[in-house]
């Protein structure tokens, strides 16, 4: 009998085929091209992309973790999604734009502040270097010494 219900479940899609119009035959015979073309499509960019990612040098591959990894939203509890006005509230303002480090990005005062600065380390770099005839390396790396510690100190604040 199962075999009777097979062949009887093909004899009605049999049926049901033959009572479409040639005009919808067409359309499902070119629907199912595209959609055929489409996945191709669809498989050739995932592979493109796939081989970028384990091209990589340093990272590689990070789909399947980023996978396996749940969403942020899973972790994060329901009552902390809703505070976040009032941790808004409570911020310090920031700075929108960061100073350029590039020159050429410079506004004018912010050249001339540069090269002021950069000249005055200069300056003294020679002047100690001066001082110090005896060892010179032993001064640059004093004077580099002096500057990390100084920017540094600056960084944080």
């Amino acid at each position: 009998m199962h075999v009777f219900s097979t062949e009887c479940v093909k004899y009605q899609c049999n049926i049901e085929k033959k009572q479409q119009t040639k005009k919808e035959k067409m359309k499902e015979r070119r629907d199912r091209w595209l959609n055929k073309i489409s996945s191709i499509k669809l498989a050739k960019e995932q592979q493109v992309a796939q081989a970028k990612r384990a091209a990589m040098p340093v990272v590689g591959d990070m789909r399947p973790l980023a996978d396996a990894l749940p969403e942020l939203c899973q972790l994060i509890p329901a009552t902390t999604r809703t505070s976040r006005k009032a941790s808004r509230k409570n911020r310090v303002p920031v700075k929108k734009k960061p100073e350029p480090t590039d020159f050429s990005l410079m506004k004018p005062a912010q050249k001339r502040k540069l090269l002021e600065s950069e000249t005055s380390r200069f300056s003294e770099a020679v002047k100690n270097l001066a001082h110090s005839k005896t060892n010179p390396l032993a001064a640059i790396g004093e004077h580099l010494r002096k500057r990390l510690k100084q920017e540094e100190e600056q960084g944080p604040s």
